[in-house]
């Protein structure tokens, strides 16, 4: 099924502006929903973490037309995953959580297609990012 791009950018534009609240808020409810989650950023600096994800989405906002621009890093972003601990069943929880923050950020203004369409997107994402997480892992494999 083709990504809703133009539903992307426009439920994306609705939240841009609350994008620090919308990450605090994420990682809140992650750690409250699946709090095992909270042992991979332990030795991580909170601020950056979450710096760094808002600018992942809004470098993922700007590439929707073309995901291929950034299907690369997200591979390479799967494979550091790995080194970090994540495992595969994290990232149906990680996208369920970063949709109903999506919503509850959206309040009113939210559609129920701006979820279906982020569920798509999502689920591309985290596809591109799980084959990398594969590729790192048999190169981890002894030979």
């Amino acid at each position: 099924m083709a990504i809703e791009v133009e539903l992307l950018e426009k439920s994306f534009d609705l939240i841009a502006p609350r994008g620090q609240e919308l990450v605090d808020r994420f990682y809140d409810r992650l750690f409250e929903r699946a709090p095992s989650t909270k042992t991979l950023f332990e030795q991580v600096d909170m601020d950056t973490q979450k710096s760094s994800l808002l600018a992942i989405l809004i470098t993922l906002r700007e590439s929707l037309r073309d995901l291929s621009v950034v299907a690369p890093d997200l591979g390479e972003l799967g494979a550091r995953h790995v080194e970090y601990g994540a495992q595969p069943e994290h990232y149906p929880v990680v996208g369920s959580v970063l949709l109903e923050t999506m919503a509850e950020m959206g309040g009113s203004a939210w559609k129920p297609e701006y979820s279906s369409a982020w569920a798509e997107a999502y689920k591309v994402v985290q596809d591109i990012m799980l084959e990398g997480a594969a590729k790192r892992e048999q190169e981890r494999q002894p030979t």
